[in-house]
């Protein structure tokens, strides 16, 4: 018997100050069962970085033709594509062939900073490309996870803001590329 995806409902306030974009947002995230809360609620933060009434979580995880979110124009093309890990680099080329936008968000630590030693020299040719990394802090993000979600987000300069009515995290994102 196949494991089902679990669903987690969240309404978000948005205040992007970088893009001036206030917004409410009710969004489902259906974490597959071989993602973790963490990397949930991660997604949950980039979507948020990039909040639009377009933006649209993908099946991701479950698939090799999508990313884990993306923007799509009216006549079907790619306009932004978000990865979250650390793609290889033939995802990376199918990726910047395809979207008008790149996004690659690295988290893991140290295995994020290895990956970007080996990739930082193979990336230097995508012109659509922005790779950033997402510290050790963006963990915590699980602490605010539930079945049903109310949450605030602020971004300002690479700081992003989540939290509900009794707990907040702050993630500090830092731009890799272009250097």
């Amino acid at each position: 018997m196949a494991l089902k995806a679990r669903i987690y409902k969240a309404g978000i306030n948005v205040a992007d100050m970088n893009r001036h974009y206030y917004a409410d947002h009710d969004l489902t995230i259906a974490r597959h069962p071989s993602e973790n809360d963490e990397r949930a609620m991660l997604r949950l933060m980039v979507w948020l970085l990039h909040a639009s009434g377009e933006l649209q979580f993908t099946k991701g995880i479950s698939t090799d033709d999508e990313p884990d979110i993306w923007q799509k124009n009216l006549s079907g093309e790619i306009e932004t594509w978000i990865e979250l890990g650390q793609p290889d680099e033939k995802r990376i080329r199918k990726a910047c062939g395809r979207a008008k936008k790149v996004y690659i968000y690295n988290y893991g630590g140290r295995s994020s900073d290895i990956w970007w030693q080996q990739y930082h020299d193979k990336v230097q040719r995508f012109d659509n490309l922005y790779i950033y990394r997402i510290p050790a802090e963006g963990n915590e993000l699980v602490r605010l996870i539930d079945k049903t979600m109310k949450l605030h987000c602020i971004i300002q300069d690479q700081q992003v803001t989540i939290g509900n009515n009794a707990d907040s995290i702050t993630v500090e994102i830092s731009q890799r590329f272009p250097d």
